[in-house]
């Protein structure tokens, strides 16, 4: 929830969702002067963060000392909707597995492949040396992602992690690699009889006043655990601070301190030869149990830029989630304006601070040169194709067309979606092209008949975006947020629609005299198939996805 809707002096969280008895925690709320922050230093950041397309912020939350002392979003965003954090769900896999320790369904120094005895004919020699430890560190030996294993057996993926003997002996070489995180969880599964979201509910989740949250699975209920979670910016926070306490909760210790301790150390070098030094780089200063160590402090990451940054030194947490298009950059920020605003002492109150710092509302930006979506004529409602050319095939092939259509006085669009077979029917070249002239087999699926399709859409907001929530957003019941403006040098109009389950924003160009539409995401979805992968999992619902 946003901090603004609370008491000055702490937050409460109460979410009953998930039927059973509200999940209720409290957590401090500060100003930062009073927590020894410089307001100037958070102000420089949101400032810095908000000016750059390549950064595109979403929401951003500092914690120090315990308490929260600011936080903004950026609309149509906001700090109380789930949004899928990419590899960051692997820091909740973390989680789960110190608890899974502590409570002795997993054994560190055990190999992996023990824990699945029906694939024991299957398992190479090579990979009985691989220990959960070695799972959970990154460092099974497999010099590649075997994020390949999906494809080699979608129903089966760790039997065929298995049987890839890795090149190297487990522990003594870092590739992050999907399968070993997903391997961890699914022996929590096994172990616990609980998909991950469902074991770390009354372990993690409820205690920390966190609503209970979704996760994408291949296959059918067993849940990805390196991605595929949807949560929110604040429970991002959250887990952060309970990092940095030690595993302790409003003075309950939940999670060991010991695991803690091991989770955040180095465990593997992943040093890259011949790459940046590794004073420079903040993927080069080793690896934990899930974490990557960092410049300062220790953290989760997910791809497009969503953060949980521990800084232990500084007795802070920070909760970022964006569409970044240069992560890198973005810590960089994140160090040159932060680091020197933590102080030793509480601060003189400031004009700039205080409340102030609480539930900054900000927005995505428009480009300037659109003008009224007001000025666009009656006859440019109906249906557009999708554009034939090459690039449009290759950003949304499951796009078949859109339509604009008269909403009282404003515009309502709506994506179509195809399947492949129709797809194939429609046009002449394929609507995917093959994984293996894309370069990315381990991250383009190829759509196939089973893949879901229908339509998703919502009013569009005439320069500033309009929200519509899935059940009112069309058949894949993704919710959307949807903007629009004319183009000043020709009247061309220009739709964005915003996925605001997940970081992902579109681009829809409309070509009223060929009645066509050019597609061109902001950042595409990885392994994306289809719009109905970009909405948040239903807490306790079964959705499979390809990877």
């Amino acid at each position: 929830m946003p901090v603004s809707a609370s008491p000055a002096d702490q937050i409460r969280t109460n979410d009953a969702a998930s039927g059973g008895q509200p999940a209720v925690s409290v957590w401090r709320r500060s100003s930062a002067e009073a927590e020894g922050v410089d307001p100037r230093g958070i102000r420089a950041l949101i400032d810095d963060l908000d000016s750059d397309s390549t950064q595109d912020p979403h929401a951003l939350v500092v914690v120090r000392h315990g308490a929260v002392v600011a936080s903004a979003q950026w609309e149509p965003y906001a700090l109380d909707r789930p949004q899928l954090v990419y590899s960051l769900s692997k820091s909740f896999t973390s989680t789960a597995a110190g608890f899974a320790v502590a409570e002795g369904l997993l054994d560190l120094d055990t190999p992996a492949a023990d824990y699945f005895p029906e694939y024991a004919d299957s398992v190479a020699p090579a990979s009985r040396g691989i220990l959960v430890r070695h799972l959970a560190s990154m460092a099974t030996g497999h010099l590649n992602d075997m994020v390949i294993a999906f494809g080699m057996d979608p129903e089966h993926p760790i039997r065929a992690f298995l049987a890839s003997p890795p090149e190297r002996t487990p522990g003594t070489v870092f590739t992050y690699n999907q399968l070993a995180t997903y391997t961890l969880g699914a022996i929590i599964q096994r172990g616990s009889g609980l998909r991950l979201s469902e074991y770390l509910k009354p372990r993690l989740l409820e205690p920390l006043g966190i609503a209970p949250v979704g996760w994408q699975q291949q296959p059918a209920d067993v849940e990805l655990g390196f991605s595929g979670l949807f949560t929110t910016p604040e429970s991002v926070a959250k887990l952060g601070q309970l990092y940095l306490a030690g595993g302790v909760w409003n003075g309950e210790c939940l999670l060991p301190e010991s695991w803690v301790r091991d989770a955040t150390s180095v465990h593997v070098d992943n040093a890259a030869p011949g790459g940046l030094t590794k004073a420079d780089s903040d993927w080069e200063q080793g690896y934990g149990f899930q974490f990557w160590m960092s410049r300062h402090g220790y953290r989760g990451d997910g791809a497009f830029g969503q953060y949980c940054l521990v800084l232990p030194d500084h007795d802070a947490v920070i909760a970022i989630t964006s569409q970044s298009t240069d992560m890198g950059d973005t810590l960089n920020r994140v160090w040159k304006h932060l680091l020197p605003a933590f102080q030793d002492a509480p601060l003189e109150p400031q004009t700039d601070g205080g409340d102030a710092l609480h539930d900054i509302r900000l927005g995505i930006g428009f480009e300037a040169e659109l003008a009224a979506l007001s000025q666009l004529g009656d006859e440019a409602a109906g249906e557009y194709r999708r554009a034939g050319d090459e690039g449009s095939r290759e950003e949304y092939g499951a796009l078949a067309a859109v339509s604009l259509e008269r909403d009282g006085d404003g515009w309502r669009v709506m994506l179509r979606e195809e399947s492949a077979a129709e797809a194939a029917e429609a046009a002449a070249a394929p609507a995917f092209r093959p994984a293996s002239e894309a370069g990315q087999a381990s991250l383009t699926p190829v759509q196939t008949a089973a893949t879901p399709t229908g339509t998703v859409g919502g009013r569009v907001g005439d320069g500033s975006w309009e929200v519509t929530e899935g059940g009112e957003s069309g058949t894949l019941e993704v919710p959307v947020a949807v903007r629009g403006g004319l183009r000043s040098s020709d009247g061309a109009l220009a739709v964005d629609v915003a996925f605001i389950d997940t970081p992902h924003r579109l681009r829809l160009w409309f070509d009223t005299a060929h009645r066509t539409v050019t597609p061109r995401w902001v950042t595409q979805g990885l392994g994306f198939e289809g719009a109905y992968q970009l909405r948040a999992v239903r807490p306790g619902e079964i959705f499979a996805v390809q990877r």
